[in-house]
């Protein structure tokens, strides 16, 4: 232990070998961030996000490199890390997986393995893509939440109720909000017979006597 102590200032790497191992990562950060580009299925794409994938593949390479086959720096490396506080919260799986997919590749390149971090990159973004593209995965039906006020003394009988017998398969009923007197904010769960015609459905529904603030909404997402 004392001997990795001794050493901990002391590097053997080159300056090139240190160039080549960021130039590696540096591509195969931009490859996964144009995996994740391609891929994406979210609501916001975060342009700073993309650029943060990039980095982390960079970053991660330097700090495998600092770390080398020196148990003393590591452990101080965590130390430092551990008194940075990471507030932002990632709310889809798949962002966390490209976090790992890019510290991965990182750490590849950082101890010199280029044609794993390569071969990596291709291979599980061709299976990313692959999934993506296929339909073979995806939900038979999706499922939309649709929202709109409606200004009515009897809501149950208010003319909508046609308007989503036709544009829907099923329509159920999730919330009910009393906003003011005879002022209702209603939400329902609709299963839409042609997705291609939900901007149909919201204007019909928006042409409706009473009905104001209508949204369809579908992963978070207006239309």
């Amino acid at each position: 232990m004392m001997q990795e102590f001794s050493t901990i200032f002391v590097t053997n790497i080159s300056f090139e070998v240190m160039l080549f191992n960021l130039a590696f990562a540096l591509f195969c950060g931009l490859a996964i961030s144009w995996i994740y580009r391609v891929t994406y299925r979210g609501p916001g794409f975060s342009v700073s996000y993309v650029h943060a994938l990039i980095y982390l593949a960079m970053i991660t390479a330097v700090v495998i490199m600092v770390i080398g086959n020196n148990l003393a720096r590591a452990f101080g490396l965590v130390g430092a890390m551990s008194i940075i506080r990471f507030r932002t919260a990632v709310k889809d799986t798949a962002d966390i997986i490209f976090i790992f997919f890019s510290l991965a590749v990182g750490m590849a390149a950082g101890v010199g393995m280029h044609k794993l971090a390569i071969g990596a990159t291709m291979i599980i973004g061709m299976v990313m893509i692959a999934l993506a593209k296929s339909d073979t995965i995806m939900p038979l039906g999706r499922k939309f939440l649709l929202q709109f006020t409606l200004e009515s003394d009897s809501p149950e009988s208010a003319p909508y109720q046609v308007i989503l017998k036709q544009y829907c398969r099923t329509h159920k009923l999730i919330n009910v909000k009393t906003e003011e007197e005879n002022l209702f904010e209603i939400s329902f769960y609709v299963d839409l017979r042609d997705e291609q015609k939900h901007y149909e459905l919201v204007r019909a529904l928006k042409n409706v006597a009473g009905l104001s603030r209508v949204n369809l909404f579908y992963d978070e997402e207006a239309i």
